[in-house]
């Protein structure tokens, strides 16, 4: 199952801190608006989503149909078949994507330790 371009999007009390602590690692910012507090830093390809007031935990994000410069790829499975694929293995969703619909669309999923995952398709 390709999930897409995979980044961590990490609830912050303080986006501007949090932008300088990760830019000592190396990261820059790569996408985002800071006056909608959030941005989207990169190293190389690591990437990590900073939230701020967004998100109630640090939460493990895929992008189906995107690559890891966020941009859109020609052929990935779609978030719905994806969801459907998890269903059918018995996985429970906190969040579906709706499948009536195409194009952009989410659901969230909780590993046994109840960390979020969130699959969010923006193409």
């Amino acid at each position: 199952m390709d999930l897409g371009a995979f980044s961590i999007s990490l609830s912050v009390k303080d986006l501007h801190a949090s932008r300088e602590f990760y830019k000592k690692l190396g990261f820059e910012v790569f996408a985002g608006e800071a006056s909608q507090n959030w941005l989207i830093l990169k190293n190389g390809e690591h990437v990590i989503g900073l939230f701020q007031g967004m998100l109630d935990k640090n939460t493990l994000t895929f992008n189906p149909g995107w690559d890891n410069n966020a941009e859109a790829l020609d052929d990935f499975m779609d978030v719905r078949e994806i969801q459907q694929a998890l269903k059918e293995q018995g996985v429970k969703f906190a969040s579906e994507a709706d499948e009536s619909m195409s194009g952009p669309a989410s659901f969230i999923i909780l590993d046994p330790d109840g960390n979020p995952i969130l699959v969010d398709q923006h193409v």
